[in-house]
């Protein structure tokens, strides 16, 4: 059985003796066949030379607007490059479809090219992410506005508030990461402790190593470090688990039931970090002077009560609250950039770890910044 074949659109080039060209189309000019015939017309318009073209399309036994479009279109470009073009063999539909379409399109100008035109522009990559950059900032603060009216619209409701949702999202955020935040925590209090310890023995000044731990930890440490680990552990899991909701069109299908995800998933994860960072902080408080005390006692011999006394003495209780302080500015941060970038994923599974790990770098970049304003500030202030 033979395979049932498209009539193929032909294209036949004749050079004469002096010099012009002859162009013989034949076969059927339709859009289902007019790719080879197409590949060869811009290979010749590419080669010819100012010369009389001329073009017979007698032998054409079909054309639809798409073949006509091409004949005008070359045709066009082949004027345009200083040739003679000479169209024969139309019959009385083709010419009807020819006159129809020529009416309505433009003739074909070709944009001027210089030299500058083909080398590399170095200002084009720079402009293009400046844009992007300024178009992700401008969509980031679309979202953030999003966010504080469905908190007014929440504040004017409270029946409307997931507070299960929200006492989910802590257990989530905070509980389970304990076990990291201790084990985090301890190591930063031991590091502490030992850096400190060798320059200290140098100049017989072991008790000042409280002070060293007390205020390095509660007010700069335990804040960042926590807000850094969050960061990656909740602050990814929110883009990952808001990005496949968004793939599987769940979201879709919450907007179609009637429920704004902003309100139903944004805010609750939102509020729970909000609550659960400040308390993770001063957990880790505690963990990390905890560290600093033993290597303090191990290493120099340092008594736990003396340690305590000391304590108690040079770490001022404002210094703590300002640590504390900070985490509900990290946790907005973070369970925002997190969110957002959730719902910026696209339709395909690649984009979830891409903008997980954007949501990440983004999120430790803004509480790095955001603590150096803390910094900037309080000093002003004399805090």
């Amino acid at each position: 059985m033979q395979k049932n074949q498209l009539p193929q659109a032909l294209l036949k080039q004749v050079t004469q003796a002096n010099g012009d060209i002859l162009l013989k189309s034949s076969g059927e000019w339709t859009v289902d066949v007019l790719h080879d015939a197409t590949v060869k017309l811009k290979k010749l318009i590419r080669k010819i030379q100012p010369v009389t073209v001329q073009w017979d399309i007698s032998a054409v036994s079909h054309a639809d607007s798409a073949g006509m479009m091409l004949f005008i279109h070359c045709s066009d470009i082949l004027k345009l490059k200083g040739c003679t073009v000479e169209l024969s063999g139309m019959d009385s539909e083709q010419k009807k479809l020819y006159q129809l379409l020529r009416a309505h399109v433009s003739d074909y100008n070709e944009p001027a090219t210089s030299l500058y035109s083909h080398l590399p522009n170095p200002l084009y990559p720079i402009g293009k992410t400046t844009f992007d950059w300024l178009q992700e900032i401008t969509a980031f603060l679309a979202f953030i506005g999003e966010n504080f009216i469905t908190l007014l619209y929440s504040l004017r409701h409270p029946a409307s508030i997931r507070f299960a949702a929200i006492a989910e999202n802590i257990q989530d955020a905070g509980v389970r990461a304990l076990p990291i935040i201790t084990v985090t925590s301890f190591l930063i209090g031991v590091v502490i402790a030992y850096q400190g310890a060798v320059q200290l023995e140098k100049f017989g000044a072991n008790i000042f190593i409280v002070d060293m731990i007390g205020l390095s930890i509660s007010r700069e440490l335990a804040p960042l470090i926590t807000a850094i680990v969050i960061a990656g552990r909740t602050g990814s899991s929110y883009t990952a688990e808001l990005g496949v909701m968004k793939i599987t069109e769940e979201m879709d299908a919450m907007r179609i039931m009637g429920f704004e995800p902003q309100r139903f998933l944004v805010l609750p994860r939102i509020i729970a970090l909000m609550i659960a960072l400040p308390l993770l902080i001063f957990f880790a408080d505690i963990i990390g002077i905890f560290g600093g005390m033993f290597i303090a006692h191990l290493h120099m011999h340092l008594s736990y009560a003396e340690f305590l006394h000391r304590l108690q003495i040079v770490l001022h209780v404002k210094n703590v609250w300002i640590g504390i302080l900070k985490g509900p500015f990290f946790a907005w941060l973070i369970a925002t950039t997190g969110c957002f970038y959730g719902f910026r994923v696209s339709s395909n599974t690649e984009s979830i770890g891409r903008y997980t790990t954007i949501s990440v770098v983004n999120a430790i970049f803004l509480v790095i910044a955001c603590d150096a304003l803390f910094s900037v500030i309080l000093t002003a202030l004399g805090l």
